[in-house]
């Protein structure tokens, strides 16, 4: 902070920490469960939209995520080959490809939800009690705001574990 103007500069602004601290999470998260389990953040996010909405279509995953259709593609392509995913022809609509996620697949999804959480209890013990609910809850209002109906990248699934 520079003492003589009040000037708190970019890296003590709400927006640049929520980002920044939002992108060395996900880097950090990324290299662990790599390490760990062998799958990425991408990969982690995927089965868990699958597992909470079994019926999205890729589109919607890419959308909901961010990513692109091709990535999203390859990502999934990836998981069925660890057995993590299974593609199955829709019986209504023979046209159709859903995706869903395996017993190992399910299996995996919490193995990483474990693991990220572990990986961030040192951090989550830097407050207390009370300021990590404080926590939760503002997240959760930043993440209904954010996606919200008719927002851009806006999601299906609530977090309101």
């Amino acid at each position: 902070m520079d003492e003589e103007n009040g000037d708190m500069g970019p890296v003590m602004t709400v927006g640049y920490l929520l980002t920044h601290t939002a992108t060395i999470l996900l880097r950090q998260s990324d290299q662990v469960l790599q390490e760990r389990l062998g799958i990425g953040m991408s990969q982690f996010k995927i089965l868990m939209m699958l597992q909470n909405n079994p019926n999205v279509q890729q589109r919607k995953l890419a959308e909901c995520l961010g990513q692109t259709e091709a990535s999203i593609s390859r990502q999934i392509k990836l998981l069925c080959e660890k057995g993590l995913l299974a593609i199955r022809i829709n019986p209504k609509s023979r046209r159709e490809h859903i995706t869903v996620t395996t017993a190992k697949g399910l299996k995996m999804t919490n193995a990483a939800i474990e693991v990220l959480e572990q990986y961030h209890t040192p951090m989550l013990e830097q407050v207390s009690e009370k300021q990590r609910q404080q926590l939760v809850e503002t997240l959760q209002t930043f993440h209904g705001y954010i996606c919200g109906a008719g927002k851009p990248f806006a999601c299906d699934h609530p977090f309101n574990m």
